[in-house]
């Protein structure tokens, strides 16, 4: 049986390739007898429903189609309200999500079929492993965050041992340019009105704070 599989890519930042997986995403179907239709790739925050490739790629599936991903946290960083309306609307298009990272979801790949019991039981175990996946990711990215509000902290500190301020709110500021995936660090230059050595610099520090 031939299946529409729809693979989505996602990175955070402009700093980072969401192309990443791309080999290893044909790879793994092509191991299963099948082609990837499409990808859609961006560059945007996981936490964030504010996604248009992902948006793009559920209103052109039907039925029937693969959402496939590396992981689970390519699809979702979202908070649990965010995370259940995404997986409603998955749902209610009857789009399947497979991902590498959760063995359960490769069973459309098999060609022996079980009975109708089995394959329900499967399925349900699949949504509940999807939605520990996706709490977990929310967890992690919510934990980077807490690690990144005291590397800010640090930051802070060190710029008074060395007599040089750190403007906190610039830093944040970076921090939120950088992570929405919108803007390269001359349009950050742009808009904050700042030198671009003085965007890498805040860059650094956030990084190094990771």
């Amino acid at each position: 049986m031939i299946l529409f599989i729809r693979a989505y890519l996602r990175a955070s930042t402009t700093g980072q390739d969401a192309t990443r997986a791309k080999g290893t995403l044909q790879e793994f179907v092509q191991g299963n007898g099948q082609k990837v239709a499409a990808f859609y790739i961006e560059n945007k925050s996981g936490a964030s429903l504010q996604r248009p490739e992902l948006m793009k790629l559920l209103d052109d599936s039907h039925n029937g189609d693969i959402l496939l991903v590396e992981s689970i946290d390519r699809l979702t960083r979202l908070k649990l309200d965010d995370w259940e309306f995404l997986r409603r609307t998955i749902e209610e298009k009857g789009i399947n999500v497979v991902s590498l990272d959760l063995p359960t979801s490769h069973m459309i790949f098999s060609t022996n079929k079980s009975n109708d019991f089995m394959e329900a039981v499967m399925r349900a175990i699949n949504r509940l492993l999807l939605d520990i996946l996706a709490a977990g990711a929310y967890k992690d990215y919510k934990e980077r965050e807490r690690k990144q509000a005291e590397g800010i902290k640090k930051a802070k500190a060190a710029g008074k041992y060395k007599g040089r301020a750190v403007d906190l709110k610039l830093l944040e500021q970076v921090r939120k340019l950088s992570e929405s995936g919108d803007f390269s660090i001359n349009e950050m230059a742009s808009v904050l009105k700042k030198s671009r050595a003085t965007i890498i610099r805040y860059r650094k520090r956030l990084n190094e704070s990771k």
